[in-house]
């Protein structure tokens, strides 16, 4: 059976001892953490300690010493301070006054945390054993279902991009598959439009044919260039960007901006941006097609068709990963149905079910075509919100809490059903430093308004 340490004064008075003795815990008591530190290495597998026990001279020291041990910091009130130091540890968590359901619970849930952060682990470490399987997930938010959708998305980037970099003209153009041409299929002048270049033909060919983005400052010193387009459209090129779009590791057409407002060259700063808006539009497609194509695939929760927990994980990763790139900032909401358990008791499990499915559209529907939702499990649902402020995500989540609240469930199965949900907010890197805390911390959140006033959105920022 696990062993649990107790730390600190405070719980000797309590009854936890028992508690834990009674559900065949191995528990070992001390007065402080100090007192604790030489034992740690007896292989305690939970720490509850008492919330003030930061105030030791050997907090630091046994911090350092417990980090990989789950822990529960308990205080005697639903005060949170003291608790941000405590906090900033994966695999720790807050306890108010737990009753011995509650403190069997968060000992339940934090070894099953820690079990999954171990499982994570050795994840990574079949990568290289599952490459196929990987490499789906690492290039599917990159992926192009199909030209027609691909324009739609384009057409609004390119229109933006033009804008900001302060461009003439720009054009999409998409490799054809029979013939491998590069076809002109929009185009800020429909002059270009359906226009062909053979393979490797003019700068835009060659980027199609090598993969590699590339800014010519001077199209009449490159030898690249060709000039039949500009002849046909009397449109006179100076300089140009061009940046493949991929899918799956293989291209399948090219943006191309054309001659900046100012007669500036393209800088390499403009350069990132456009393929950082590639890169999203991509994302998008993948997004918004997934919802409807994926109940065939492992990502998938078999009942409400939201994505799953091993989705979710691998999405969160990514978007740190372009959270680090890009400087800019992912949140995340959790979302827990509030008194989700009477529902059950008093219409049954399948009108349950049928509820979790309504609202899984429902938060869906509040959505951009980049963010993903997921079951995270029984009523509970995670949204990741890639590109996203604290600020802009605690609003996204208050027009989401809103919706469930005015929404009255199963209308067509007869039933007229209301219902609320507590919602926690979290955000990377304001809050979060790694995505075990990210998650983490909108999870706590989330039982800050679960264990108050339900109905509601907190965030920790």
């Amino acid at each position: 059976m696990p062993n649990v340490f107790l730390i600190g004064p405070g719980l000797n008075k309590r009854n936890f001892e028992d508690i834990l003795s009674r559900n065949r815990f191995e528990v070992s008591k001390f007065s402080s953490i100090e007192t604790a530190l030489s034992r740690l290495d007896e292989k305690a597998d939970v720490l509850i300690i008492e919330k003030e026990q930061y105030k030791n001279k050997s907090f630091k020291k046994f911090l350092k010493a417990s980090a990989e041990i789950p822990k529960l910091i308990v205080s005697p009130d639903y005060s949170f301070r003291g608790f941000a130091v405590w906090l900033k540890e994966s695999l720790t968590r807050p306890v108010y006054n737990p009753s011995e359901k509650e403190l069997l619970y968060f000992i339940r849930l934090i070894l099953k945390e820690k079990n999954t952060m171990e499982e994570n682990n050795t994840l990574r470490q079949e990568l290289d054993t599952a490459k196929k399987e990987i490499e789906f997930f690492e290039d599917v938010g990159k992926t192009l279902t199909s030209s027609l959708e691909l324009n739609k998305i384009l057409v609004a980037v390119m229109r933006k991009t033009k804008e900001i970099i302060g461009a003439e003209a720009w054009s999409v153009l998409v490799v054809d598959e029979t013939t491998g041409d590069l076809v002109f299929e929009r185009a800020d002048t429909k002059k270009v439009e359906k226009y062909r270049l053979k393979p490797g033909e003019g700068i835009a060919g060659w980027v199609a044919q090598e993969g590699i983005p590339v800014i010519v400052p001077d199209v009449s010193l490159d030898k690249r260039f060709c000039s039949r387009m500009d002849k046909q459209t009397h449109f006179k090129t100076r300089s140009l960007m061009c940046v493949p779009i991929k899918s799956q590791g293989r291209v399948i057409g090219v943006l191309e901006v054309v001659n900046k407002i100012t007669g500036e060259p393209f800088t390499k700063e403009d350069l990132n941006l456009l393929m950082r808006l590639v890169d999203q539009a991509a994302l998008t497609i993948e997004r918004t097609t997934l919802y409807q194509k994926m109940a065939e695939l492992v990502v998938t929760d078999d009942l409400t068709k939201l994505f799953n927990t091993r989705y979710l994980n691998r999405t969160i990763e990514t978007e740190i990963q372009r959270s680090n790139r890009y400087k800019t900032s992912i949140s995340l909401i959790f979302i827990d149905i509030d008194y989700f358990k009477n529902i059950n008791d008093q219409h049954g499990h399948l009108i349950g079910s049928k509820i979790l499915v309504e609202l899984g559209q429902l938060i869906i529907k509040g959505l951009r075509g980049i963010d993903i939702v997921a079951r995270y499990g029984g009523d509970e649902f995670v949204v990741v919100l890639p590109q996203t402020p604290p600020k802009a995500a605690v609003q996204i989540a208050e027009r989401i809490r809103k919706s469930v609240e005015h929404n009255t469930f199963l209308k067509k199965e007869g039933y007229a059903l209301k219902m609320t949900a507590s919602f926690g907010v979290a955000s990377y890197p304001e809050s979060a430093k790694t995505k075990e805390d990210l998650i983490r911390l909108a999870d706590e959140a989330m039982y800050r308004v679960k264990n108050t006033t339900r109905n509601g959105v907190y965030a920790i920022v």
